[in-house]
């Protein structure tokens, strides 16, 4: 369990639906509980696509059984998103193709998803007339490779050698640059959701994720890196590095993300059409050979991993300058990455059906302290 949070303010909507697309995904189906215990009615749209997420919907049917209603529907299916987003509240965008390398081998596919299906949400929301807030998961990927930085190698991660760089992260006034058809879909729809702001006044709101972990992550080698690693640790699986594993991400727990995304709405007023990074901030940036290192001492054993060359728009770094989104929002401090990853292994073998030991007593005190 994470530190007791206090009650959040009462946020607008009365008993409107609110409307989350993507919502059996990991990140969506986190919201979707959240928003649930506040007394929120909420409608998932999702096509349950990805393997495994319909257990997510299953879990959150169990739990609120009065507040979640689902449709199951394609975000490309003009009629059904214009049909869910009638009367919502708020929309949360986060329906999309997420992996770089399924846009490499369908980039159709990754077209019509991100980008058509983002303008035709929008679309919607603009017909209806009702300034509906859209709020939308975007990625770190607007900003290309990022292989202008000039990095130092230190402790098996990548930094820059620029120190005020190193300290702060990337901010949001990095200059945008698309890579992949991934990166351009998601950088696309991200530019239509700010713009839809300034052309139709909308509210609406952009972040630019890093790398979010946390329970009810379907974690694959493509996409969730984080949980793909720990589960492939606790079923003693080998696991493949694309590069040295010294590329660097911040990693944000994901309740520390839905605080955001709720208090986007809560202040929508205040930060329509605006892009935030989002992510754990220079704090919590880790390298992947640190993460293995780091299950390997919450596992006792050590981790079977090949090397394999490096995939296309790879950052060798990224992490997060959160600077303006927490100032933006009132965003409390991130939980710290080894505590958060302590959770979400207790998480996998308690409910994920993994019957490796929990973590071990002796390990216990360092976690709760982390999480402090």
């Amino acid at each position: 369990m994470t530190a007791a949070r206090e009650p959040a303010a009462p946020l607008p909507g009365g008993r409107k639906p609110v409307v989350v697309t993507g919502g059996a995904g990991f990140i969506g189906a986190n919201l979707c509980d959240r928003l649930a215990s506040e007394g929120h009615d909420v409608l998932v749209f999702d096509a349950l696509l990805r393997p495994g997420v319909e257990r997510n919907l299953a879990w959150l049917q169990a739990r609120h059984p009065q507040r979640i209603s689902a449709r199951i529907a394609d975000i490309r299916d003009a009629a059904a998103v214009a049909d869910a987003v009638r009367d919502a509240a708020v929309v949360y965008h986060l329906a999309g193709q997420v992996a770089v390398t399924t846009s490499m081998t369908a980039p159709e596919d990754d077209f019509g998803i991100n980008l058509h299906g983002t303008f035709l949400l929008l679309d919607a929301v603009r017909r209806h007339g009702q300034a509906t807030p859209v709020i939308f998961a975007s990625t770190n990927k607007v900003y290309g490779s990022l292989s202008d930085i000039p990095l130092a190698l230190v402790e098996d991660a990548y930094v820059p050698r620029d120190l005020t760089l190193r300290a702060r992260g990337i901010g949001e006034d990095r200059p945008l640059d698309f890579h992949t058809p991934y990166g351009c879909s998601k950088g696309a729809a991200d530019q239509y959701v700010l713009d839809w702001a300034r052309s139709y006044g909308i509210p609406t709101a952009v972040f630019r994720m890093s790398c979010i972990y946390g329970p009810h992550q379907m974690g694959t080698e493509d996409q969730g890196w984080v949980a793909h690693f720990l589960k492939s640790a606790l079923r003693d699986e080998e696991i493949s590095i694309y590069g040295d594993g010294c590329q660097v991400r911040d990693v944000l727990y994901v309740e520390d993300a839905v605080e955001a995304y709720l208090a986007a709405w809560g202040q929508i007023g205040a930060v329509s059409g605006q892009a935030f990074n989002l992510g754990g901030g220079p704090a919590n940036a880790i390298s992947l050979r640190q993460l293995l290192q780091a299950i390997e001492e919450l596992t006792g054993r050590p981790v079977r991993v090949t090397y394999g060359d490096w995939r296309a728009g790879d950052q060798r770094y990224y992490v997060s300058d959160t600077s303006r989104v927490m100032r933006a929002l009132g965003l409390r401090p991130a939980t710290p990455w080894r505590g958060g990853i302590a959770l979400l292994a207790n998480w996998l073998r308690q409910e994920g059906g993994l019957t490796t030991p929990a973590l071990p007593q002796r390990n216990r005190p360092a976690v709760m302290e982390a999480l402090r």
